[in-house]
């Protein structure tokens, strides 16, 4: 029997937001995984500020470490799991990267080989204080680290898909060296799969680590165009698991709705439930999904300023830790019993090429065509055009049939072609 799928939060502290490891109070701590705990899920993802951390290439600061560790402690206290982000990075509009990366000092983050020791170094030290922790599941590499390069970002590390290549592996060897045999990945946002010359690719995010992660939002566009209640925002986080798939190797490689929330104004407070739940029941149908950790704990509060407005009220729990009704959704999901979806014996033929990934992108013929068969029923999944004709391949995900999108875009055409 496959394991049962995971429901968590990322951890958003309600007092100080992220900068309260510079105010680190560990009974806020204990009071904010109290609240998320209530809502029976099972684990959270948690983010120790880059800089923070490590102001020095040659200073990983010894407290910050030990506060990470009783943050880990605590949620084993109250049964949750602990994943922990590195390289922080990018979090709610705001970058938070080391004084020596930046002006004076500027090398780039993925290419510079001290850059690279100092930030092998760090994940090591984080997943090395975890390791003997029961409730450590692992680390991930890093919050959206592709944003910083490619545009459309004001300053970015410029590197080539070989370079990230070569820094994935180096990262992810870094927090394996430090816990072996943890759950180690890397994440990044949706520009992997929908931007043609972002370096971080469709293939690296399906083949390095011990799983993949997709981050859905449907303000790049989806609910802009198509309203927040349409069949292409309440299943985008579907389509983000199912279009990661036609790149992995492993046939069963599992798939990790890391971040997904509900963002005002494009979903309204008073319809964020119905969004929820329609968002998590369309994942739920997804074979193969290790997990669902909603954005975010707690709203930021009001006295922090400069956020998109947005970034106040993402929060399953307001600021001072009573549960929205989206909290509700999300507890009454994580406390029932879900049956294995059967597989998707359809499947979307989508370019294997990096350059052709404005099909898969907002209003592409991929997009367009995925949720069209939605709309029709058929349960779509998706394969590469190199695996279309690969039977080996399909009958190993149980795919029986495939269909381009132009097919499926041709009113006259049945989109139907069977495979033995």
């Amino acid at each position: 029997m496959p394991p049962a799928v995971r429901f968590g939060v990322n951890y958003t502290p309600s007092e100080g937001w992220f900068h309260h490891w510079l105010d680190f109070d560990l009974d806020s701590v204990r009071a904010d995984l109290d609240s998320i705990a209530a809502l029976g899920l099972d684990h959270v993802r948690v983010f120790p500020l880059w800089p923070y951390f490590q102001p020095n290439r040659a200073l990983i600061r010894p407290r910050a470490v030990e506060q990470l560790v009783a943050l880990a402690d605590a949620a084993a206290e109250r049964g949750l799991d602990v994943n922990v982000d590195g390289l922080q990075g990018h979090l709610s509009s705001f970058d938070f990267l080391p004084a020596w990366t930046r002006t004076w000092h500027r090398r780039n983050l993925f290419t510079d080989p001290e850059v690279i020791d100092g930030q092998a170094a760090y994940l090591r030290t984080l997943a090395a204080a975890l390791a003997d922790r029961p409730n450590f599941i692992g680390m991930t590499v890093g919050n959206e680290v592709n944003q910083f390069s490619a545009g459309p970002h004001p300053d970015p590390d410029r590197a080539t898909p070989e370079q990230i290549d070569t820094w994935l592996e180096r990262m992810l060897a870094a927090c394996e060296e430090g816990a072996p045999g943890r759950l180690h990945l890397h994440a990044e946002y949706d520009a992997t799969w929908y931007q043609h010359d972002m370096p971080f690719t469709p293939a690296q995010a399906a083949r390095y680590g011990g799983v993949t992660a997709v981050h859905s939002w449907v303000f790049n566009g989806t609910a802009q165009r198509h309203g927040r209640a349409s069949v292409p925002s309440e299943h985008h986080a579907a389509y983000l698991v199912e279009l990661s798939k036609a790149w992995a190797d492993d046939p069963h490689r599992p798939v990790w709705l890391q971040e997904v929330g509900a963002p005002a104004p494009l979903v309204p407070a008073e319809h964020a439930a119905a969004f929820t739940e329609a968002t998590v029941t369309n994942a739920l149908d997804c074979p193969g999904l290790w997990g669902i950790t909603w954005w975010c704990s707690h709203d930021v509060s009001r006295g922090l300023a400069d956020f998109p407005e947005l970034e106040y009220s993402l929060g399953l729990l307001t600021n001072d830790r009573r549960p929205k009704d989206i909290a509700r959704v999300l507890a009454d999901a994580a406390r029932r019993t879900h049956p294995t979806p059967a597989p998707r014996t359809t499947a979307l033929v989508v370019p294997a090429d990096p350059e052709g990934r404005t099909a898969l992108a907002p209003d592409g013929t991929v997009y367009d065509a995925f949720f069209r068969l939605t709309a029709d029923g058929a349960r779509p999944t998706t394969v590469l055009d190199t695996r279309a004709a690969d039977t080996d391949h399909l009958r190993a995900r149980g795919i029986t049939e495939t269909v381009t999108a132009e097919q499926v875009l041709t009113p006259q055409h049945r989109w139907s072609t069977p495979h033995a």
